[in-house]
């Protein structure tokens, strides 16, 4: 039998923390709190069942969606509506039962085999995004329930341009290790300031931001700092690792 041909799709990656640490009835619970929340969320987003193959995973779930659904109507789904039933949900849930997800928003090809299996380096990579270091951590230490990642193609096809609902600036660039290389990414972190790419094509370097006031005397005046004289014995990197004498300015034959 020939090898399929794969085709442009659009990869959504839904994880679930902490899945393992429940039981059996509270994961029965999740997966049905997982499955209904997508399915609303898709649907909003004008994703319908004939445009969309699902993958079940256990506790987590991977959409192929037809690529003629807008990309941005999708993202501002995930930024918006997503965060907003999950809150809802959870609101009404247990402590023990609690659902906070990990996404990941990627583009590229894939191949559906004989056997209905996906086959494709770019969901390769969306696979390894969602369950890189980065995105676990994140969702860690944030208050919310939900975070997001997007593939760099995606970034820079939609993310940047700065769409009416889909502020660029909320996007943080990340790159994460793996063993065919590093993978580059951005990560919606809204508390965050984001950072520029590290190669911005169509762009000069970076002009490093003026100091607030000048050093010496005339500028710690001016600034309305404290004037320091006299000898500093180990200012390094910003922290002080000797005694600092006040006073006079100390000349050289003193």
């Amino acid at each position: 039998m020939p090898q399929r041909a794969p085709l442009p799709r659009t990869m959504l990656l839904i994880d679930t923390e902490r899945f393992s640490d429940r039981d059996d009835v509270q994961q029965a619970l999740l997966r049905r709190m997982l499955f209904s929340l997508v399915d609303r969320v898709l649907l909003t987003a004008g994703v319908d069942q004939t445009m969309r193959l699902r993958a079940d995973r256990g506790d987590a779930v991977m959409e192929l969606i037809d690529p003629a659904v807008p990309l941005t109507t999708l993202l501002r789904a995930l930024l918006t509506d997503l965060p907003a039933e999950l809150r809802a949900m959870n609101r009404m849930a247990a402590s023990s039962t609690q659902l906070r997800l990990r996404a990941v928003l990627a583009g590229g090809y894939v191949a559906i085999d004989e056997y209905d299996g996906w086959v494709g380096t770019d969901l390769n990579d969306a696979c390894r995004l969602l369950d890189a270091d980065p995105l676990r951590s994140a969702l860690r230490g944030r208050a919310g329930d939900f975070v997001l990642c997007v593939s760099d193609s995606v970034h820079a096809g939609i993310v940047r341009h700065q769409h009416t609902g889909i502020p660029a600036e909320e996007f943080s660039h990340i790159t994460v290790p793996t063993k065919n290389g590093p993978l580059p990414a951005w990560l919606h972190d809204p508390l965050r300031p984001s950072l520029p790419h590290p190669v911005d094509a169509g762009h000069g370097p970076q002009t490093p931001p003026a100091r607030a006031a000048a050093t010496g005397p005339a500028g710690a005046a001016a600034a309305g700092g404290i004037e320091f004289h006299g000898t500093n014995h180990g200012a390094v990197a910003n922290q002080i690792t000797g005694g600092i004498t006040f006073g006079a300015p100390v000349s050289a034959d003193e």
